[in-house]
């Protein structure tokens, strides 16, 4: 198993964050690293997503939603081809500190046979759209 983990404190409550981050029909607009999501976002439900990491390929995907809890956690599971090969668990998490901030995880844990030959890729290139991300989203909540 591999893990990409990524976090942020956003000078903005949760509530806030969170609303920003699932209002997926704004993300062309501000997320420079998940470009789309569609569908209807419920736990078992098949999404379409598109990542753009920097630096590599653009690949849309169709993860099965595995939680999501308003204010605190979104997840979701996809495959490249089968389960297997190559899997990923995104996990966005959000905690309210209790003083109106909010501390943002966006994590990914990769399971599966291809994992080595892609190691280079998810610490250099996965890392920074993490990061990305994470900026923007930071940026968007604090200045609304």
């Amino acid at each position: 198993m591999k893990e990409v983990r990524t976090e942020i404190n956003i000078n903005a409550p949760t509530e806030k964050v969170w609303k920003i981050l699932t209002n997926f029909k704004d993300y062309h607009n501000w997320n420079p690293f998940l470009r789309w999501l569609t569908g209807k976002v419920a736990v078992n439900n098949k999404i379409a997503v598109r990542i753009a990491p920097p630096g590599a390929n653009a690949m849309t995907f169709n993860p099965k939603v595995l939680k999501f809890d308003r204010n605190k956690e979104f997840r979701w599971l996809g495959h490249l081809l089968f389960p297997g090969l190559f899997d990923g668990e995104h996990i966005f998490e959000l905690t309210d500190n209790g003083n109106g901030t909010t501390s943002f995880v966006q994590r990914e844990q990769f399971r599966g046979i291809l994992i080595p030959l892609f190691k280079k890729m998810l610490d250099v290139n996965t890392r920074q759209g993490f990061e990305l991300m994470n900026e923007k989203l930071k940026e968007k909540a604090e200045q609304q």
